[in-house]
This record gives structure tokens, sequence and C-alpha cells, in this order.
């Protein structure tokens, strides 16, 4: 959450003349509902089950650039899939760039805490070893613009 997948994710489809997905994004458009309602009727369970589905769908089309939401890690299916089909660029940031690229987005549900700075840091603790784990890529985009990221990752595909 606030690594820069999806504004990257943006602009890297854009610089490729390729579709862009966001993984979250397709979730909304097909249950009609933001991603903190779907956390409140079905939990995180029903939200990362959705997850799931959507981002098999969207690893069968080619030539896109598509950007995870960042939990979908958790999932083994998705572990295993997404290496398989296609480049993975872990964009990694630590606990206080997070903090300060996601301060007051209310449609992070799992931010709905009273001490985002210990919640983000259990997060990436989890996360970290399977972000790094599937990677073909890891760029650290602390102090670095959407569009230098971009380019890092041309830099690695071209």
């Amino acid at each position: 959450m606030g690594a820069g997948k999806s504004a990257v994710g943006r602009r890297l489809a854009k610089k490729l003349g390729a579709p862009f997905y966001d993984s979250d994004q397709v979730i909304g458009e097909k249950t009609g509902v933001d991603i903190p309602t779907i956390f409140e009727y079905e939990g995180e369970s029903g939200f990362r089950l959705r997850e799931e589905k959507v981002i098999s769908e969207l690893c069968q089309l080619k030539m896109i650039v598509l950007a995870t939401g960042g939990g979908a890690i958790l999932s083994e299916k998705t572990r295993k899939l997404l290496p398989e089909k296609g480049t993975v660029f872990y964009l990694k940031a630590d606990v206080d760039t997070l903090i300060n690229r996601t301060h007051g987005d209310a449609n992070r549900p799992l931010l709905n805490t009273p001490n985002k700075q210990h919640t983000i840091a259990a997060i990436l603790q989890q996360r970290q070893p399977l972000y790094e784990k599937i990677a073909h890529h890891i760029i650290t985009t602390d102090h670095h613009t959407t569009n230098w990221t971009t380019n890092q990752i041309i830099n690695h595909i071209s």
C-alpha cells in the first residue's frame, strides 16, 4: 500500500502502449462497490478470494501491465501464477514512506487502525519475504518519482 504500483503501472503501460489493469479497480468494477465495502460485508477473506479470481483471469491476457493489491501475495495460487505469467517487479518502500503516501486515504481498510505505523510494519514483516521470493526484480521507490521508477522497469525489460 503506497509503494506506487498503480501510478507506476499506469505510466508504464502508457509508455509501452499496453493495456493497464489494477486488480483492485477491476474488483470494484465487477462488484459495483468499493474495496472498503467488500471488506465490510465479506471481510478480508472474502475480498482475497475475489482478488485471487480476478488476478487469475487477468493473467490470461497477453502483453498487459498489471498492478495487484499489496495483499495479493498472500494467496499461494497467486504467488505461483504471477512469476509464471509475466515479469514481477516488487516496488519496495520503507514504513515511513508508506505512511506518508497513504496518509488520509480512506480507501485502505487495513489501515483503519489507531497505529498506522505499527500496522504497516506488521504487514511488511509478513509480506516482504513473499514479495522478494517471487519478484524477478526489486526496485526501491523511497525518495524516487513515479517517472524514475517507471524508467527503472523499462531498463530491466529492454
